[in-house]
């Protein structure tokens, strides 16, 4: 086979695994039964893509014929090493005992394998930052080094933390499906919150050089876009449309150099809007069921944000309304420390410092940066300069990351003029 008609070929397969790879991994990991075997049956049936096809064609059906040979493959070495492991004669008879046509999955199967997928990395048996780790690594498929670096940590430690919740879901015999209908909504909230924790440290990092990762909290759309198509649930609509409103704002959330923009002060023309669009959309339906939570309500904030052509337009009395809701639902200081600042825009900035006054007081946001940031703001617009400066300064102790640590050492330089 030439070269010319070689190379489009091998275009083919690059274009298949970038849009089926997963898919395929997790129907794999089904008639497996192992991510270890799956994985490397993964790459055997594309390397035997890149070789046979070539010659023979693409399949009319590439998926099922990647499923079809990566098990094969995973059968045939299981064979040759039980020459060696006697253990492994037992299982690679069991894999081979299903039949041709009972295990080319169809369209729905494999969706249903995604879904199971997404279930079994963030079981409840498994660490959260397990869960986070198994997430990124086996359903989006990013490389344990780019894992490592997205939550600063080094990829040695990070490749463990893989190695033990695969050891975990192995050795517990977690099975791997979707849960019970009784069982769903509990295990549903800790799927949305493994994402929305990818996100946020993608969308706020805790510590690191840049104001976003954009690779990361992208990575936390793709799978909320998943979960709306395989599960369309109300909080499930509601987290990604809370997602897609906020990284709208991403292109305008920081300057040329790096350096914060606030809010008020960003350049509107900058948003994405057909993200907010889409956002607003999937807000009205979750709303409209009558069965959203605080997602729904979190994006509905961000929707009033999104709406308002300038700063000034904003209706803040709404956003005081939608914070409520939400602290009914969900009792949580950082919460109240949003709506604190909301009343601040609404009252005045008296109004606001003594309800974010009233929180520190409480202890429960004393070494959270943001708390003592808006703190300072309200004091430098009140004219209490000492104060603000204070305030300040244990922000910027507390601070990780490097743009946010620019900001407020601009503001306390502003202040000492």
């Amino acid at each position: 086979m030439s070269e010319v008609i070689a190379e489009p070929i091998r275009a083919v397969v690059d274009t298949v695994y970038r849009s089926d790879s997963r898919r395929v991994l997790a129907t794999l990991i089904r008639l497996l039964g192992d991510f270890d075997l799956a994985e490397e049956a993964l790459h055997d049936a594309f390397a035997a893509a890149v070789e046979r096809w070539p010659h023979d064609g693409v399949p009319a059906n590439p998926r099922a014929w990647l499923v079809s040979t990566g098990r094969f493959k995973a059968i045939d070495g299981l064979r040759r090493r039980s020459r060696f492991d006697a253990a492994l004669v037992e299982l690679a008879d069991r894999l081979g005992a299903v039949s041709e046509p009972d295990m080319i999955p169809d369209e729905e199967s494999i969706e249903d394998d995604r879904l199971r997928l997404i279930f079994t990395c963030c079981h409840p048996a498994l660490p959260p930052d397990s869960q986070l780790a198994l997430t990124l690594r086996e359903v989006c498929g990013l490389t344990t080094e780019a894992i490592a670096r997205a939550f600063l940590t080094k990829a040695p430690t990070m490749a463990q933390r893989i190695v033990r919740a695969k050891a975990k879901i192995r050795d517990a015999g977690i099975p791997y499906q979707v849960p019970s209908r009784a069982d769903l909504p509990e295990r549903l909230a800790l799927v949305l919150h493994v994402v929305y924790l990818v996100f946020n440290e993608g969308y706020a990092p805790s510590s690191g050089e840049s104001l976003t990762r954009h690779d990361v909290s992208e990575e936390a759309i793709r799978l909320g876009r998943l979960l709306v198509e395989l599960l369309p649930e109300p909080e499930v609509m509601g987290l990604l449309a809370l997602m897609l409103l906020h990284e709208s704002r991403r292109a305008a959330r920081s300057t040329t150099s790096g350096d914060v923009v606030l809010l008020d002060e960003q350049d509107r023309s900058l948003w994405d809007r057909d993200r907010i669009a889409k956002g607003t959309e999937l807000v009205e339906q979750a709303l409209s069921s009558r069965r959203f939570g605080p997602y729904t309500l979190q994006a509905a904030i961000a929707a009033v944000h999104a709406e308002a052509a300038r700063a000034a337009d904003t209706d803040w009395a709404q956003i005081i309304g939608l914070y409520d809701l939400l602290l009914e639902s969900e009792r949580s200081p950082v919460i109240e420390l949003n709506r604190a600042a909301a009343v601040a825009m609404r009252d005045g900035p008296a109004a606001g410092l003594d309800l974010i006054d009233d929180i520190l007081h409480r202890g429960e946001l004393k070494d959270y940066h943001l708390a003592h940031s808006a703190r300072a703001d309200l004091c430098r617009r009140l004219g209490r300069n000492q104060e603000a400066r204070d305030s300040y300064r244990r922000a910027l102790e507390l601070a990780r990351l490097d743009p946010e640590r620019r900001f407020l050492e601009r503001r306390l330089s502003e202040l000492s003029h």
